[in-house]
């Protein structure tokens, strides 16, 4: 059992009581949230004007790090020979338009209103999807949460309901769109740190590439040690780098379009990408896997919405950073222009030498800034695939009291370091890295595209005039975008990949150990007809002390239930089957913290322990004594004389005894027993399964409870 602080723990150690029920448990999570308890926008992050603006600010330092940093590796990324006016004039016609439709329409309008419950990213529009309409992915207790999606379901929900495939293929794609995330978290602060740290080649040339990759290493290496600090803390003190940064890369595109060309804002027409593509061809075509990465870090809008808020997000973007990412561009285009070989140093040759060292001191520090994005994006993601069950068990704290969604994770926080440091030290080569990070921005947008569609079509019910509108721009823009970078992938572009498949086998596995588990549970629940049946035989005793036995079986008790009484041959005189759970706001009113109910058999109860995510429980000190009470109180307010075999001044005596005879706590810790008649598949994913699952966090958080007073009892499940 893990000793840490309740508010500190994983979500889904939080949701999760034993180690064998933990998806119905996230989802029951899910749904009782959605129906019971406010958005945690409302709830958690204040929607004030002057909190709004607050959060604007803030997210300068969080949100937009990666997208308003990539004029720095967006020329030098590009192939380009022998360019010309043309030439450059369609490059910044297609970047303002990308950054116009992706980052204005797609992203900042459309996409930040598509999260569940406050949460973004890929997997907050699966976990959406599924909670409304009934795909039975997850677990069997899925229901609709959308009353018109359940009053006229339409044909397209029909499908995923009758579709094995279809099922299968959302998940799917989910998956990947979460991987190829994770892989952009350990692109962007690898190509961002190292663009900036070579301006000091830029200005001395002799200066040896080895040690610019080691002083990027190393200030990476800073970067994630500050995480644990909480990502309010950081883009605190983020936040005043990125606000110079937007404000003075523009200010320096403004003198250079003055100086250099001033009729750059012509290429505003599309003519210029036509005129691009009808001139250039298949080398036009080929630059689109340079041209993708201005707007790189788009998705960090979506992904971070459970660190800030849509409003806040949305004024952001369009007073601050989506002005200066045009201006910008337009003053780097309008000085290669007339500057054209100068492109493989695109943005510190487009420096005055007059500001030259302030805007490098600058543009490190805005580097740094701009890996934080898709850190925070990160931990968000993986939070919300450990909720919903999709990947082992990981420590997540809560670093904040007052926004659920401000999360770290020191085993994440420490796997991407490595990583990171890894990409720099062996794949230096900015162009290489650049290659790699055009698949992941173009995979993770247009997936995004995808499941959005789906989301307007099942759930908002948008016009399909208007749906086709959304699909055809954007997955046509987007796909001829991916058709553009999958040509990288020999040169760069196997490393999200590789990691990818990694992240995807590790998934996989742990879902498909939790699937089998879970069909082993309904399969073998015992139900309260049962338990009286088992506490009617003779051989079992009852004992004195009072037992929490964790459970989390919807319409039933776990069958580690069975298997104790079947070896002990006993239960103890107050037995508490005990849920554990977790929701999404920061405290539970102590008068709303303990429901209990009774079972129907002597001195057995139930009992739900809800609690927020900056709640510290502790089923010993005031918390105990508060359960208590609420049992008593519970036991008084519905005593019935005429169907009890026992008088009430008896049943409270009977509590009082079993708590000075002492308490113990009991989970199930489970394992698979996999015979001989087992397919090779199913050897194979659930010895995985076992490897990931001995060493992934315990299920169960940590109560204060002293060891003497907790038994785990291990059974196996045939399969």
């Amino acid at each position: 059992m893990e000793q840490e602080m309740v508010s500190q723990s994983d979500k889904v150690v939080l949701v999760v009581k034993t180690d064998s029920c933990e998806v119905d448990a996230a989802n029951d999570c899910l749904q009782t949230h959605h129906e019971s308890t406010p958005s945690p926008t409302l709830v958690s992050k204040g929607t004030g004007k002057w909190q709004t603006l607050l959060l604007a600010y803030k997210t300068l330092g969080v949100v937009f790090g990666g997208l308003v940093t990539s004029p720095l590796y967006v020329y030098p990324s590009m192939q380009l020979k022998s360019p010309t006016e043309e030439n450059y004039l369609g490059i910044f016609s297609i970047m303002f338009w990308t950054l116009s439709l992706i980052g204005v329409v797609k992203y900042a309008s459309i996409a930040v209103r598509a999260d569940d419950q406050g949460e973004g990213g890929t997997f907050a529009l699966y976990s959406l999807l599924c909670r409304n309409i009934n795909i039975n992915i997850l677990s069997s207790k899925h229901s609709r949460v959308n009353s018109s999606t359940a009053a006229k379901p339409s044909g397209l929900v029909k499908f995923f309901e009758e579709s094995l495939v279809a099922k299968r293929l959302l998940l799917f794609i989910a998956i990947l769109g979460m991987c190829m995330l994770i892989g952009d978290g350990v692109l962007t602060p690898a190509i961002s740190v190292l663009s900036a740290m070579d301006g000091i080649k830029a200005r001395f040339p002799s200066f040896n590439k080895t040690l610019v990759e080691v002083l990027s290493a190393v200030v990476l290496i800073a970067l994630f040690l500050l995480q644990k600090f909480g990502t309010s803390r950081v883009s605190f003190l983020f936040s005043p780098i990125m606000g110079a940064w937007t404000l003075t890369t523009p200010l320096v595109g403004i003198y250079r379009i003055i100086k250099h060309y001033p009729g750059i804002y012509k290429a505003i027409s599309p003519h210029y990408i036509f005129s691009f593509f009808w001139r250039n061809g298949k080398e036009g075509w080929l630059l689109l896997g340079g041209i993708i990465l201005c707007i790189t870090g788009s998705e960090a809008m979506f992904a971070d919405l459970g660190h800030f808020n849509k409003s806040s997000i949305q004024i952001a973007f369009f007073f601050t950073i989506y002005p200066s990412l045009v201006l910008t561009y337009a003053g780097q285009t309008a000085y290669l222009i007339r500057n054209p070989n100068d492109h493989t140093d695109g943005f510190y040759k487009f420096i005055p030498s007059a500001v030259y060292w302030p805007m490098f001191v600058i543009a490190t520090l805005a580097a740094i800034v701009a890996s934080q994005s898709l850190i925070s994006a990160t931990f968000s993601i993986i939070k919300q695939s450990v909720a919903l069950n999709y990947f082992p068990r990981v420590k997540i704290v809560h670093t904040s009291t007052r926004q659920e969604g401000e999360v770290y994770s020191p085993e994440v926080n420490y796997i991407l370091m490595v990583l990171c440091v890894g990409v720099i030290l062996i794949f230096g080569d900015g162009q290489d890295i650049g290659n790699a990070f055009g698949v992941v921005v173009t995979m993770v947008m247009l997936i995004t595209t995808i499941l959005l569609t789906l989301v307007m079509i099942i759930i908002w019910r948008t016009p399909p005039v208007l749906v086709a509108l959304y699909f055809v721009v954007f997955f046509v823009m987007e796909g001829v975008y991916v058709s553009s970078v999958f040509t990288k992938i020999p040169e760069g572009g196997w490393i999200p990949f590789a990691i990818s498949l990694m992240l995807a086998f590790i998934m996989f596995g742990w879902f498909y150990g939790r699937q089998r588990k879970i069909e082993y549970e309904l399969a073998h629940k015992i139900d309260l007809n049962r338990l009286e049946t088992l506490l009617s035989d003779p051989g079992i005793q009852r004992v004195p002390g009072l037992c929490f036995f964790y459970t989390n079986i919807q319409d039933g008790l776990t069958p580690v239930l069975g298997h104790y009484m079947k070896n002990m041959r006993s239960l103890h005189n107050v037995t508490v089957f005990t849920t554990l759970r977790y929701t999404l706001v920061p405290k539970v009113p102590p008068p709303e913290r303990i429901i209990v109910n009774k079972l129907g058999c002597k001195g057995v109860y139930g009992c739900v322990i809800q609690y927020g995510y900056a709640d510290s429980l502790s089923l010993e000190g005031d918390d105990f004594l508060q359960f208590i009470d609420c049992l008593q109180n519970h036991v008084r307010n519905t005593y019935d004389c005429a169907q009890s075999t026992t008088s009430l001044d008896e049943e409270i005596a009977n509590i009082q005894d079993a708590k000075l005879a002492g308490v113990v706590h009991v989970r199930g810790k489970t394992r698979f027993h996999i015979g001989k008649s087992c397919s090779w598949f199913d050897r194979t994913m659930l010895a995985f399964y076992e490897v990931l699952h001995s060493n992934c966090r315990s299920a169960l958080p940590a109560l204060g409870i002293p060891l003497p007073n907790s038994i785990e009892v291990r059974m196996h499940y045939e399969v």
